[in-house]
């Protein structure tokens, strides 16, 4: 079970995502307020909030929830954000699907990024903030890798693993920054030649 904090000013947009959380069994509301600053008591897994990524508190404690930002765009990703605990930055426009699929990545330990802001983020990190090319894979992306080695577009891989298409592009993307891969073709023959996969 997924524990989400709600941040919103407004009363509607805090209503509307409590009616969201609720209708996913795999989430549960750890509380709703109308600022990020009530919600860091409650060490919830994910801060669903209605912000934008400046406001995000730097890490205190030790602690720092996955945040999901509502209402971000493409230029507000930075190397800082995601070191406070920011893993998806979604339009004011994103869909119910949209947002409840970010919640759940970012609840697992995945970052919901554009490709192409992903790229430009890591071009600009230094080699010291890359992902490890070592880096291990969990049980779940090995499952997606095996059947991006099928030649399974996300489609098929969320049907076969009974996920969402949004959940499967996560797990790509991951397993691409943790293999140190560009594309598909080279992360399922980096997963064969370290023996992550058999085909």
């Amino acid at each position: 079970m997924i524990r989400v904090a709600i941040a919103a000013g407004s009363p509607v947009t805090r209503a509307g995502l409590e009616s969201l959380v609720a209708s996913n069994p795999a989430l549960k509301l750890a509380g709703s307020f109308a600022d990020l600053s009530a919600v860091d008591a409650l060490r919830a897994d994910v801060v669903l909030a209605a912000a934008a990524s400046g406001d995000v508190p730097a890490p205190a404690g030790g602690f720092t929830p996955a945040f999901v930002l509502l209402g971000g765009t493409a230029a507000h990703w930075t190397q800082e954000a995601l070191r406070n605990g920011v893993r998806a930055l979604l339009p004011e426009t994103a869909s119910a699907g949209e947002i409840l699929s970010a919640v759940e990545a970012a609840g697992n330990g995945l970052a919901a990024v554009d490709p192409a802001d992903f790229e430009r983020l890591l071009a600009n990190a230094p080699v010291h903030e890359t992902a490890a090319e070592g880096e291990s894979l969990t049980p779940r992306e090995i499952e997606v890798l095996r059947l991006m080695a099928e030649g399974a577009p996300n489609k098929t891989i969320a049907w076969k693993l009974e996920i969402s298409e949004h959940t499967v592009k996560f797990h790509v993307a991951s397993i691409l920054n943790k293999l140190n891969a560009g594309t598909r073709t080279e992360a399922v023959t980096k997963g064969l030649r370290r023996g992550m996969i058999l085909i």
